[in-house]
């Protein structure tokens, strides 16, 4: 794989009345006024789940036309654009100049086969500024290949993205074995060897996919649990390391597994929940570097992205990545993280403003969009039901083998492991398909809209403008900063 471098530049209710009154209040949310976290923090909102949504949960088959093989003989194919570091570059197949916020022709291949793709295009990424964004960015999680992956992805495209967030679970290839034939639960059917090779087909088929869509927008993928797949030698996430392009050089990362870029006046952070987080790690000294550089006057917006939410209050995965936040909060706190982006629980939820628990007009908003599409199920249950609570001792990070998540000390849940209420930090939690879309308006105001697959193109299930308050809000200064803080005492 080369790259390109340019410089330059419904609800379900037994009583008519609840359900006028929650029509009533979804309708003013979405076709009223639409609220600002200035309004919050907001009193939290549950949707009861729709079982009728479960019902294409079944992966495409490999003879769906829409995974096979199209092309002949050496004709390229899953053709993908991904983002650099920055607006001026973009990974593919060959190296020209670029400029920013410009569509551009491409084809691939080898013309003296000749074996040559048709003709594509992609846009590049404004210059960064605090003016200048993309129109919109689409944030989608727990993807796979079924059929509710195919309505995620036919609502996102009529949704014209310049750019696509994965965040991890890709292709649950670690769902086959590795002679084509769908388990549940890999380990379970081979218990008793050492490595599950899984069935690396799955992977051409998501491409193929997925070409129409990344083959013009780029995407910008983050590993998930399911790209670990186990192999001979001690190898893992090797499909998704291969398969994928990161400008982790760019960015003073030496892995695959975290890294950052530019697009317009956003920085975004893309970090590792399955590798090394804790403070004397690499992946944590590359973070508080990225971050001391991150200049706020040309990229305001600092968006972070990882797989496993902190701030999530469904039973599945309840949390089970609290060693991570352990370790890494308080440093994305200090510098000013405006929005996090999750996936691994398949549902929806959006968090006010929050920090160690608490209410906190600092602290970012947690959005989790696991609700992609994929073959497992969906997330339902909430832990602050009656007997949802799960057993500590079952929480546990089993990838990285820590243990932190312990009864609350303060606050409402107090000397409990799991709230009794719906806590006050969750805002809006929902179990349906969907994806994301962030459209940054300017330094100040971002609109966020998660759309649900079964209201096709007709509105939003949920919708808030996020605001920054720098103001209001002190960071840490950039490095920068800091040696002229230095130089003016030496004066």
């Amino acid at each position: 794989m080369g790259r390109i471098f340019g410089m330059a530049s419904k609800f379900f209710c037994s009583s008519a009345i609840l359900i006028t009154l929650l029509f009533l209040k979804i309708f003013a949310v979405v076709h009223g006024r639409i609220p600002t976290t200035l309004d919050g923090p907001f009193k939290p909102v549950t949707v009861p789940f729709d079982e009728s949504l479960r019902g294409k949960a079944v992966d495409l088959p490999d003879t769906d036309p829409r995974v096979r093989r199209q092309v002949k003989g050496f004709e390229p194919e899953q053709i993908s654009v991904t983002l650099s570091s920055t607006y001026d570059s973009v990974w593919i197949s060959w190296i020209t100049g670029l400029k920013p916020d410009m569509i551009y022709y491409y084809r691939c291949g080898d013309p003296s086969i000749p074996a040559m793709s048709k003709i594509y295009s992609f846009k590049t990424m404004p210059v960064s500024g605090p003016q200048s964004y993309p129109k919109k960015i689409a944030v989608v999680g727990d993807l796979g290949l079924t059929y509710n992956t195919t309505s995620t992805i036919s609502h996102l495209i009529h949704n014209s993205p310049d750019l696509v967030l994965l965040v991890g679970d890709v292709t649950y290839a670690n769902l086959y074995l590795t002679n084509g034939t769908g388990s549940d639960c890999y380990s379970c059917s081979f218990s008793n060897t050492p490595i599950h090779e899984t069935y690396q087909p799955r992977w051409d088929y998501w491409g193929r996919f997925m070409q129409p869509l990344v083959s013009k927008v780029p995407i910008m993928v983050v590993e998930g649990n399911h790209e670990i797949e186990p192999q001979a030698e001690n190898l893992s996430f090797v499909a998704y390391s291969s398969r994928f392009a990161f400008p982790s050089k760019e960015s003073g990362s030496s892995s695959t597994f975290y890294y950052s870029f530019n697009a317009g006046g956003i920085h975004f952070i893309m970090l590792g929940a399955y590798i090394s987080y804790n403070k004397t790690g690499e992946q944590y000294r590359w973070l508080e570097r990225d971050l001391a550089n991150v200049d706020r006057s040309v990229t305001p917006w600092l968006v972070a992205t990882w797989h496993p939410p902190w701030y999530s209050t469904y039973k599945a995965h309840y949390r089970e990545a609290e060693c991570m936040m352990v370790e890494m909060e308080e440093l994305l706190y200090s510098y000013g993280v405006d929005i996090v982006f999750n996936g691994h629980v398949h549902a929806y939820e959006r968090s006010n403003r929050v920090y160690n628990y608490t209410l906190d007009p600092c602290g970012p908003v947690y959005i989790t969009v696991g609700d992609g599409g994929n073959r497992e199920k969906m997330a339902i249950t909430h832990a602050d039901e009656p007997g949802n609570c799960p057993d500590p001792l079952s929480t546990p990070d089993k990838h990285m083998s820590g243990f932190c998540a312990f009864n609350f000390t303060s606050g409402p849940a107090a000397g409990k492991f799991c709230w009794d209420r719906q806590p006050d930090y969750s805002a809006y939690r929902e179990s349906s398909f969907g994806h994301g879309i962030l459209e940054v308006k300017n330094s100040t105001y971002a609109l966020w809209t998660w759309h649900r697959n079964q209201d096709m193109y007709n509105g939003a299930g949920d919708q808030i403008y996020i605001v920054r308050e720098a103001d209001k809000c002190q960071v840490k200064p950039m490095v920068g900063d800091y040696r002229n803080i230095r130089s003016l005492l030496k004066d």
